[in-house]
């Protein structure tokens, strides 16, 4: 299926080497978007938005012995989202120096972790003021679309909205930065 893609892209003059890692990228980015927003979903607390007191979800929690308090622990946006981030980043190191750059490991394995690491966190500056800036406009519009599902579904949407767009701004910074410095020691 990259192949496909690859030479697809190559038909219209793109250089197919590329074209495959850059497709590569993206398929350990969309992994690394699941680590992503499974563990900022989690650590945000897995069941406030859809545990609410008297509710069957909520009594059938209770009745496995969860305590209202378990229930309804979160962590701040931002702390979560700042934790997802480094997962991300430890799980998409390692899909990246395996697969989509097989060929990189001239370097050692950690210089180059820290290069890629230094490029993940200048993503999560560049990422947090996005976060911080779209999350009230994305929660507004998450409760006047979706507000029938009560205020904790609305916030939670918009929380991954802004999350959402975040994660697409820094892509491309995170490929290309990647390419040119980490990964600089493989050919094109």
């Amino acid at each position: 299926m990259v192949a496909m893609f690859a030479s697809a892209a190559g038909r219209m003059g793109v250089n197919t080497k590329e074209a495959e890692r850059f497709i590569k990228f993206l398929v350990v980015g969309a992994f690394g978007f699941i680590v992503d927003f499974g563990i900022y979903n989690l650590l945000l607390g897995p069941f406030t938005a859809f545990a609410i007191p008297g509710t069957p979800v909520d009594e059938f929690l209770l009745s496995l012995g969860l305590s209202q308090a378990w229930i309804e622990a979160t962590l701040p946006a931002l702390l979560a989202g700042t934790i997802s981030f480094v997962c991300a980043i430890c799980s998409n190191f390692t899909w990246n120096r395996y697969w989509t750059y097989p060929d990189s490991r001239s370097k050692p394995l950690v210089r180059q972790f820290a290069q890629f690491f230094l490029v993940s966190v200048t993503g999560i500056v560049l990422r947090l003021p996005i976060m911080a800036l779209t999350h009230l406009p994305f929660t507004r519009l998450a409760a006047e679309l979706f507000g029938s599902l009560g205020p904790d579904v609305a916030q939670r949407i918009g929380d991954n909205m802004a999350l959402a767009l975040s994660v697409l701004v820094i892509l491309f910074w995170n490929f290309f930065v990647n390419r040119y410095w980490t990964y600089g020691d493989v050919e094109k």
